[in-house]
């Protein structure tokens, strides 16, 4: 699966290994041939072309390649020339891959439980129990005689009956589950355990192994519940009916469930909408932030996309449904994280299948106990000392409760196969423009030439140019005269020269903003700017020209900034051991290298398209790198699917950035990607632990049970508390600070 995939650093996957040969014919068996079924052709021919080989098989099915050779060219050439062949279509090999691993994804059981369900089960276990014991001190009848009926009396007592109405739940899974299965599995050796205790007479113990493998149970459903609502409430649309306009224009209220495609909509401030769609009249200022991780609102405007769970800060829209209910962005962004419990981790993979081998030996225990001690106790507790429940729930518990914290820190993780992924990351891609990069343009400095203006005048007369303009420079120039509080003044017509300027007039005077082509043409004299232009001729840099009454006024630089605190967090990932970084962007070469030296990283590679950045990081892979790829998830949307672990860092479309990215911060704060990667080693920890304490209990269990030492009633505590421990240790990653990592 993605996270997981098994790249060798000697690139195994494309070497042949022999499996026939004798003088002048060989057949070699190579894995990457098996992805390269769309090319088997093509493969042939490039491998015919050489002196040296006569003839070549190719089979794509098994892998295989034969070959006829010169009998007096070396086998060794031969096998070279083929490898050399087949590791041209690397990228291709681990692309297909990828897909593969990717359809093929694992999907856990879940289940059906509540933590309510589970609580009924426990007073129920809890009153009979403790019944049972008080029965027993203060020698209160029981309500059946197990004399009377005799050898069924034992299955007839209260607690009997009480662990087996509890159980009946194991019965599908535990009975009828092994025989479709045909292996046993934990929930059969929690049934054998139990119904041998109550052959033995041992009901308590029966009740006991009930009690603790409930509490168990709830600690992890808890533990997925709180995952669950915390995604809902961070975009949860609390809204049961809205407003719609009808086929006569009549406004009415309808509940939510009722809206279909085409519907018209009406949200007013202070509300959330509940669709998404296009907006057909009105404007609005609304928050997107809980959807989009943008923190300036969005002024919404007839003809711009609105999506579900985002709120109407101020202003009435009316909007046309394009997706509502479970189609909507935010719907589609709860049902892919809701399942992210479910994706198994490598390690969860591996401990499933684990413990489920190790249930068979439970059995062969009991066997052998029992034939060398005819002990019929010590053989139960063989059984009810098992590794399988607390192994599982080593990883299970613990990805669980690393997600739901996540979440609640805005940070959406899509399963726990990408925190493993992301503790073994050792090669990180940056994208730049909205990752290093604010994305957004912004006023860097201002070189005024007037001695009779300053820095506010200057932006005074600029902003009258450029108040009508929605381009990028211009939208600088607005927002740092917004920022700085500047009142623009009446000015006449503006006057839009493309890809030159903006041309305007100030009280009679002329008003020219834009290159200094634009004033050249204009007649403006420029032969001073040449100091100017030295001291703001940073890398990156857009050099906007002011020009009034007549002379050049002053020079502008804007700039695409550094997003704060970025720096610093690749200082601090490099130091928690990703030993490569790089940036790859579709930006220029020299806007490309100013960024790489100002944010430390190894190298970089500039003017890419989107494919060619996909081409990279599988590159990175074929040679053994496990890549992390952060990106807007837009553009780089190819390259954040097939990294091992895609982050998308901030606002982007959403649609985009959650279908292609494995992990999605909401907020702008780079300082989460290495507080992710603490969080995803702290997990991978604690599972390691949880390792070690359910080996090292159970094994001290069973040798203490074989030794006779340890009665069944506290073997089956010993048991379920070790399980319980595994379960509390995993909680505590949701109380992992993502503020300051540790």
């Amino acid at each position: 699966m993605k996270g997981g995939l098994k790249m060798g650093r000697n690139n195994l996957l494309l070497k042949s290994t022999i499996k026939h040969r004798i003088n002048g014919r060989i057949r070699l068996r190579c894995e990457a041939l098996k992805y390269l079924s769309n090319y088997k052709d093509e493969i042939e021919e490039k491998m015919k072309s050489s002196s040296f080989v006569d003839t070549v098989a190719v089979n794509t099915v098994i892998g295989s390649v034969l070959i006829n050779y010169k009998e007096d060219v070396d086998e060794n050439r031969v096998i070279n020339f083929i490898d050399g062949i087949i590791a041209e279509y690397d990228i291709k090999v681990f692309a297909a891959m990828r897909e593969q691993q990717n359809t093929n994804m694992e999907i856990s059981e879940k289940n059906d439980e509540t933590s309510a369900d589970i609580l009924k089960r426990l007073g129920l276990n809890a009153a009979v129990l403790g019944y049972s014991m008080a029965k027993g001190r203060f020698g209160w009848g029981d309500i059946y005689n197990v004399d009377r009926y005799g050898r069924y009396g034992r299955f007839l007592t209260l607690p009997a009956l009480a662990s087996i109405y509890l159980n009946k739940g194991l019965i599908e899974n535990g009975v009828f589950g092994a025989i479709k299965n045909k292996r046993l599995n934990a929930d059969t050796l929690t049934l054998t355990s139990i119904a041998a205790s109550l052959m033995l007479g041992n009901d308590k113990s029966a009740l006991m192994i009930t009690l603790l493998s409930d509490i168990a149970e709830l600690m992890t459903i808890y533990t997925m519940e709180k995952t669950r609502n915390s995604i809902k409430e961070m975009f949860s649309v609390n809204e049961e009916e809205v407003w719609t306009i009808d086929e006569n224009g009549i406004l009415k209220k309808v509940s939510i469930d009722d809206i279909e495609k085409d519907d018209k909509v009406v949200i007013h401030t202070g509300e959330k909408i509940c669709v998404d769609g296009e907006v057909l009249d009105g404007e609005a200022v609304v928050d997107q932030a809980s959807v989009t991780g943008e923190f300036v609102p969005a002024v919404k405007k007839p003809g711009e996309k609105v999506f579900a769970g985002t709120v109407v800060k101020t202003g009435n829209i009316t909007v046309k449904t394009e997706k509502a209910g479970d189609d909507t962005v935010v719907s589609r962004i709860i049902h892919l994280v809701e399942d992210a419990a479910s994706k198994k981790a490598p390690i969860q993979d591996y401990a499933d299948k684990f413990s489920n081998y190790l249930v068979p030996f439970n059995f062969l225990f009991a066997g052998i106990i029992y034939m060398a001690t005819k002990s019929p106790a010590r053989a139960l507790n063989m059984m009810i000392i098992d590794y399988s429940c607390g192994i599982k729930l080593s990883t299970a518990t613990a990805f669980s409760a690393a997600i739901n914290n996540a979440v609640k820190n805005g940070v959406l993780i899509k399963g726990g196969n990408y925190l493993e992924a992301m503790s073994n990351s050792d090669t990180l891609i940056l994208d730049k423009t909205g990752t290093l990069t604010e994305g957004k343009p912004a006023v860097t400095d201002i070189e005024v030439l007037d001695s009779e203006l300053s820095e506010n005048d200057v932006l005074k007369i600029a902003g009258a140019a450029e108040e009508t303009s929605s381009h990028p420079m211009s939208t600088a120039i607005i927002t740092e005269v917004e920022k700085r509080g500047i009142e623009i003044p009446v000015h006449g017509p503006v006057i839009t020269h493309i890809a030159r300027g903006m041309e305007t007039d100030i009280d009679g005077e002329k008003v020219y903003v834009g290159s200094k082509i634009f004033l050249k043409e204009k007649g403006i004299d420029i032969k001073n700017v040449k100091e100017a232009e030295k001291k703001l001729s940073t890398a990156g840099s857009n050099l906007i020209y002011v020009a009034y009454s007549g002379k050049v006024s002053a020079i502008i630089a804007i700039k695409d900034k550094m997003r704060d605190n970025m720096r610093k967090a690749i200082n601090n990932i490099r130091y928690q051991g990703v030993d490569d970084i790089l940036l790859l962007t579709g930006d220029l070469e020299n806007q490309a290298k100013e960024v790489a030296t100002l944010m430390g990283v190894d190298r970089y590679k500039a003017e890419l398209l989107p494919k060619d950045k996909a081409d990279e990081v599988l590159k990175y892979q074929a040679n053994g790198s496990r890549v992390m790829m952060v990106g807007d998830g837009i553009n780089d949307a190819p390259a954040l699917a097939y990294s091992d672990v895609g982050i998308a860092l901030g606002g982007g479309s959403t649609d985009v950035a959650m279908e292609a990215a494995d992990i999605t911060i909401q907020g702008d704060n780079p300082m989460m990607l290495p507080t992710i990667i603490d969080l995803s080693k702290k997990t991978m920890k604690v599972v390691k632990e949880n390792f070690g304490m359910v080996i090292g209990i159970n094994s001290v269990g069973l040798i203490l049970s074989a030794a006779g030492v340890l009665p069944v009633f506290f073997g089956a505590v010993l048991h379920n508390s070790s399980t319980i421990l595994v379960v509390a240790n995993s909680l505590r990653l949701l109380f992992f600070n993502m503020e300051r990592g540790v």
